[in-house]
């Protein structure tokens, strides 16, 4: 039979009260009495009753992430570096997929799945300034991504504008000039695409350097196909750039893909960086040249937060805003020799890999 709490408590040599505290991570018992009790329940192989603990404590031990596309490497590996947080916080990760769609976002802050978790972490594409009235909801949440809501949401984000900007300046010290950017949504402001071109014009205009609009190319969803066509239709229209900075990892994978099927040398001719520091990157040929934006601090301050959150700590109106560290990951895609990087003077935050 299986053991008891009853069982834990009589071999350990206290109160069943005393063996509940220890399971429910109580702090104010003497370490040599927790050790008894945990000895006695590895002895026993005694399992907690989550789902009693759940109805005294009225938590499911299960919180949410809400994510526009696992098709999208960055996604998908956020989502793993999310449950591998939980997993440490002692938390099972449901994820919803919203396809950016406002409807399915308003649905993920009040559709009838909220009650089955404890919180939230959310990464919205469609929401965006205006909507903090939407974010007002009666459960811990969490946000992720470049959207700003002035709320009392806490928010996790990487450094958008920063990155890129530092992404051209390692391509200006590396002596390109006309870089193109694969990945534009013309008159965007307040997303990924927005921020990471206003870093690259802010990295041009430090160089002294006019921005050439004719390098700029125009892509709607970030897939290694639409880099692709993007990187297409730049060469077809006579653009010849000595460096491509892709606005996420997966357009560059089709950056390298196209400028290859048309001869083009990397990086000696045309120099590749990419922006998420997806896995896949180690291993496409050339291996691609990335920002890292910080996507497992991200992941892991994310779910701390809310985990905070759903203990009740922190003050309740307070929101708190995380910018995750970042870094240029070096490979062959803009140095044939990337182990020779990393002398004095080039961009701050250059690794190699």
């Amino acid at each position: 039979m299986a053991a008891t709490m009853h069982d834990v408590a009589k071999l350990a040599g206290v109160s069943i009260k005393t063996v509940s505290n220890v399971v429910n991570g109580y702090p104010y018992i003497r370490e040599s009495t927790r050790a008894r009790v945990l000895a006695a329940i590895e002895e026993l192989d005694y399992q907690v009753n989550v789902a009693a603990r759940n109805l005294r404590t009225g938590r499911t031990g299960i919180i949410a992430l809400a994510v526009p596309e696992l098709s999208l490497p960055y996604f998908a590996e956020l989502a793993d570096s999310v449950i591998q947080a939980a997993d440490a916080q002692g938390l099972t990760v449901l994820i919803e997929q919203t396809g950016g769609q406002r409807e399915r976002e308003l649905e993920v802050l009040s559709g009838a799945r909220r009650h089955l978790t404890d919180g939230l972490i959310f990464s919205p594409l469609a929401l965006g300034p205006g909507d903090e009235d939407l974010l007002e909801v009666d459960f811990p949440m969490v946000i992720l991504g470049e959207r700003i809501f002035h709320s009392s949401v806490d928010h996790v984000t990487m450094h958008n504008v920063e990155a890129a900007r530092a992404a051209t300046r390692y391509l200006l010290e590396l002596g390109r000039r006309r870089i193109a950017v694969v990945g534009v949504h013309p008159g965007e402001v307040v997303g990924s695409a927005g921020l990471r071109l206003k870093g690259y014009r802010q990295a041009m205009a430090d160089a002294g350097l006019e921005v050439d609009e004719s390098l700029l190319g125009e892509a709607g969803l970030w897939h290694r196909a639409t880099g692709a066509q993007s990187m297409a239709r730049l060469l077809d229209a006579g653009v010849r750039p000595d460096a491509v900075f892709a606005l996420n990892d997966a357009m560059a994978l089709g950056v390298l893909h196209e400028l290859q099927v048309r001869g083009v040398r990397i990086p000696e001719e045309v120099a590749v960086i990419g922006f998420d520091a997806v896995d896949e990157g180690s291993y496409s040929n050339p291996s691609l040249t990335t920002v890292d934006p910080g996507r497992e601090q991200i992941a892991r301050t994310a779910v701390e937060m809310l985990a905070e959150r759903v203990a009740g700590k922190g003050a309740p109106h307070e929101a708190r805003r995380v910018y995750a560290d970042f870094s240029i990951v070096v490979r062959g895609s803009t140095q044939a020799d990337a182990a020779a990087h990393g002398r004095p003077g080039l961009a701050e935050g250059v690794r190699t890999a």
